[in-house]
């Protein structure tokens, strides 16, 4: 299956890789047709979960390999690494100030961005789409790392990624269509939105591999980059908002349940 995969070329693997993320996405908010009542328990747990598997995958899947290529190729270790890092997290909270959004269980008065007045339900949809930027990213750049022939990269490792990313946004997909559905969205339209929160994921995958397919020296530092989009992301919005309704030891766990999901995923079959 993985010598057919790599038949492809490299963008179109990551546009397949963005679609199946996306498809899960899909796939969780569907569960808004069939489910009438949504425990905040569960919700918060759901949140905690995928805050621990974005903070893997920034480790085993991105910063460890960039690391090591870095190494390789005779230069700082730990130099593009942490640049990449942290041009990723300046990325995002750059989007974060410009772009008009509102964090999943926050009044009105708390949304982000430049005003506007876009409804509330759009304001949350655009929060999960910045939440997605940088999964996308990291599935792109994985897949790019791949193709590029560098042997700290594997495309067993790139797969386990983007089901790693998979995973969880089954159940993010499920929160986003429960957030508006509780607005009072019709569950068609809850579930529409839901979904196309992670629109952005296979288009952010495709603009990640093509990056590294163009520039193969950048691939430490986007791979840094990727990460520190996640990170940014899990610190500013994921945690907060699991920590928010105070079931602090059930978000934990599931943060805890996620990162070791994914660790094993990464380590297993990377």
């Amino acid at each position: 299956m993985i010598d057919t995969i790599q038949n492809f070329h490299p963008v179109v693997q990551a546009l397949a890789a963005g679609i199946f993320t996306w498809g899960l996405t899909a796939l969780g908010a569907a569960f808004i047709f069939v489910t009438k009542g949504f425990s905040q328990k569960i919700f918060d747990s759901m949140l905690g979960f995928a805050g621990g598997v974005m903070i893997a995958a920034s480790f085993w899947s991105l910063l460890a390999p960039a690391i090591e290529m870095s190494y390789h190729s005779g230069m700082i270790p730990w130099l593009p690494a942490a640049a990449g890092f942290l041009l990723g997290t300046i990325f995002l909270r750059i989007i974060d100030k410009v772009l008009p959004h509102l964090h999943l269980g926050f009044p009105n008065v708390e949304a982000e961005g430049i005003k506007t007045s876009w409804r509330r339900s759009v304001l949350l949809v655009l929060a999960i789409t910045i939440h997605n930027i940088p999964e996308g990213l990291a599935v792109g750049v994985a897949i790019g790392a791949v193709a590029s022939g560098l042997p700290e990269a594997t495309m067993t490792a790139a797969l386990a990624l983007a089901v790693g990313i998979g995973i969880q946004n089954i159940p993010e997909g499920f929160a986003v269509s429960v957030s508006l559905r509780r607005e009072g969205v019709s569950r068609f339209r809850s579930f529409w939105y839901g979904q196309l929160s992670a629109i952005v994921e296979p288009i952010a995958a495709v603009l990640g591999a093509a990056a590294v397919l163009w520039a193969r020296p950048l691939l430490p530092y986007a791979l840094g980059f990727a990460a520190g989009a996640m990170i940014f992301v899990v610190v500013e919005e994921v945690i907060p908002e699991s920590q928010r309704n105070g079931h602090t030891d059930l978000a934990t766990g599931g943060a805890i349940i996620g990162f070791v999901a994914m660790m094993i995923l990464d380590v297993a079959f990377g």
